[in-house]
């Protein structure tokens, strides 16, 4: 009976720490979920959402996507003026402008694509300044700022000083063309209110305007012609 008795207190020491173990698991599961919080409207409370809750992409406008693919073409034409930099001018300043204006256009159409893939979204659409036609036969208009086959074949056959004040001239439009784009979007309802879309328009307003500034520094700096 003693022999009996005096196990007791083995046991009771087993169980606690048999317990205390499991307590302490628990709280680390706790601790290692996921706490996921919606946040609540104007004037209501946040609220907890199961760990299994999966994010889903914020809604966008038909704008927003027609944006996007426009602005893919928009950016694609300011590429295609860059490359033809190093074989028509040997301006040190225009080429690493052009290599700036290419480097970060460039990382913008990725973004775009991801952004409309995402969404199972086509990254391109029949817009201004191709051959397309409407539904009426005629030649489609250009997107804001977009150069003219005329201005573009302009810049494909200048050299040098010439060339130099076609881009940045061109290049000043294009860019101005891309603020309008922009400040459209903006002014459509419902329209450029995802916190990416509006941080990726933000970066390009901002971006284009300070190279709206260089540029036209750089146009002023120009030698006067001989008239």
């Amino acid at each position: 009976m003693a022999t009996a008795l005096l196990g007791v207190p083995t046991i009771v020491i087993s169980l606690t720490i048999l317990f205390s173990s499991f307590v302490q698991a628990q709280q680390r599961d706790k601790a290692a979920a996921p706490v996921v919080v919606q946040p609540g409207a104007p004037g209501q409370p946040s609220r907890k959402l199961p760990p299994s809750t999966r994010p889903t992409l914020p809604p966008r406008s038909q704008a927003d996507v027609e944006f996007m693919q426009g602005m893919i073409m928009h950016h694609s034409q300011a590429v295609e003026m860059t490359a033809l930099i190093p074989s028509h001018t040997e301006n040190k300043d225009l080429r690493l402008l052009g290599a700036r204006i290419s480097s970060s256009q460039s990382s913008e159409i990725k973004f775009m694509q991801r952004w409309l893939a995402a969404r199972g979204e086509s990254t391109s659409m029949a817009m201004p300044g191709m051959p397309d036609m409407d539904m009426s036969g005629r030649p489609m208009p250009l997107m804001p700022g977009m150069l003219t086959p005329q201005q573009m074949e302009a810049l494909h056959q200048a050299k040098g000083a010439e060339f130099d004040h076609l881009f940045l001239a061109g290049m000043i439009q294009h860019h101005q063309g891309a603020l309008t784009m922009v400040d459209d979007l903006y002014k459509t309802a419902g329209s450029g209110q995802t916190a990416d879309l509006f941080d990726f328009t933000t970066d390009v307003d901002s971006g284009q305007r300070a190279e709206i500034k260089i540029m036209q520094s750089m146009l002023e700096k120009e030698p006067s012609k001989e008239k």
